[in-house]
């Protein structure tokens, strides 16, 4: 009796555990060697681009700072021509803080933040301002037709202006998790193209307090079921999450040569432990000291942040040094 009951429990446990569904395995194998993007269908890189198009990036603390003034020179590296916003809440960037991240070409936009439901109880910590994100679409007020919205944990590593000419209203690329969850269904909301629409806004506002969700992963989750039938999914190459390396670590080898922007989700270049600020003159050996980590899993993509870095560092010296003058309180910008 006691054996059968063990069975039991056991094709139970195999049953409620097993992995989820997925369209491919972790050891995937690349089976062709076709181009991501038709080269008949990029843009022409000497045709002014659509004064619509817009990059846009979020600022809700200081410790990004320093990773949004190299997002920003990356894009200067790719030749991107949009115009570039940055998101930020005045009431938690200072003004030394604001300085550095727009010294590159981001152009500040002040924003009102959006409380997370419930006080935030239900919210990852790190995750408590991240419902300022739905403000991206209110960016039609500023003459936005269509947005690429970039994490500030991301690196570009080549032009993506095609999705500019996507029709869709929402695209975005699907997450990834080293758990049992593996390539999941859902989008990883990093990066996204969107075309913004402040009716759209105030819908997701209104639909917010009665939606089911996971709360803990705050905006992603929700956009997830608000988007669930219409967002067009988009290749691992425009938001290479470092989740992928991890899990299928051919797939990463597989996208290496077409990846547009690389998100650096499970480790930070530009923070020490404990989201721990790090100074301007100590980023490059610290982005490496955290490459050397997990036995080097992820030295290469480090070493790229670094390299990025460097670079941004040598062009910008002089503003980024007096960026340092300013004040390190919250709320004393000029808006």
């Amino acid at each position: 009796m006691v054996s059968l009951s063990l069975n039991m429990f056991w094709i139970v446990w195999v049953i409620v555990h097993r992995p989820a569904p997925t369209i491919f395995t972790d050891d995937w194998l690349s089976l062709h060697k076709l181009p991501l993007v038709s080269k008949d269908a990029l843009p022409d890189p000497n045709t002014p681009q659509h004064s619509g198009n817009v990059v846009a990036t979020s600022l809700y603390t200081d410790e990004f700072a320093t990773a949004i003034a190299t997002l920003g020179h990356s894009l200067n590296r790719v030749n991107t021509t949009s115009r570039r916003l940055m998101l930020y809440i005045p009431e938690q960037v200072t003004p030394r803080g604001l300085c550095i991240a727009t010294a590159t070409g981001f152009e500040p936009k002040p924003v009102q933040r959006i409380a997370p439901p419930n006080d935030g109880r239900d919210v990852y910590k790190h995750f408590v301002d991240q419902y300022t994100k739905l403000r991206l679409w209110e960016l039609d007020q500023e003459g936005a037709s269509q947005v690429v919205y970039l994490d500030a944990d991301t690196l570009v590593m080549r032009n993506f202006d095609e999705l500019f000419a996507l029709p869709y209203n929402l695209g975005a690329v699907p997450d990834v998790y080293t758990n049992r969850k593996g390539f999941a269904l859902q989008f990883n909301a990093g990066v996204l193209f969107l075309r913004p629409s402040t009716a759209v806004f105030r819908t997701i506002l209104e639909k917010m307090p009665t939606a089911h969700y996971w709360h803990h992963e705050a905006e992603q989750a929700l956009l997830n079921t608000f988007f669930a039938k219409d967002v067009v999914r988009l290749p691992y190459a425009y938001n290479a999450n470092l989740a992928i390396k991890a899990r299928s670590p051919r797939m990463w080898e597989g996208i290496k040569d077409e990846i547009r922007v690389i998100h650096y989700t499970m480790a930070k270049p530009f923070t020490g432990d404990n989201w721990r600020y790090v100074p301007m003159d100590e980023l490059e050996e610290n982005a490496r000291r955290r490459g050397r980590r997990e036995s080097g899993r992820f030295a290469e993509e480090m070493e790229m942040w670094a390299q990025a870095w460097r670079e941004t560092y040598a062009t910008y010296r002089q503003k980024l040094k007096s960026c340092m003058m300013l004040s390190n309180e919250p709320g004393l910008q000029k808006q």
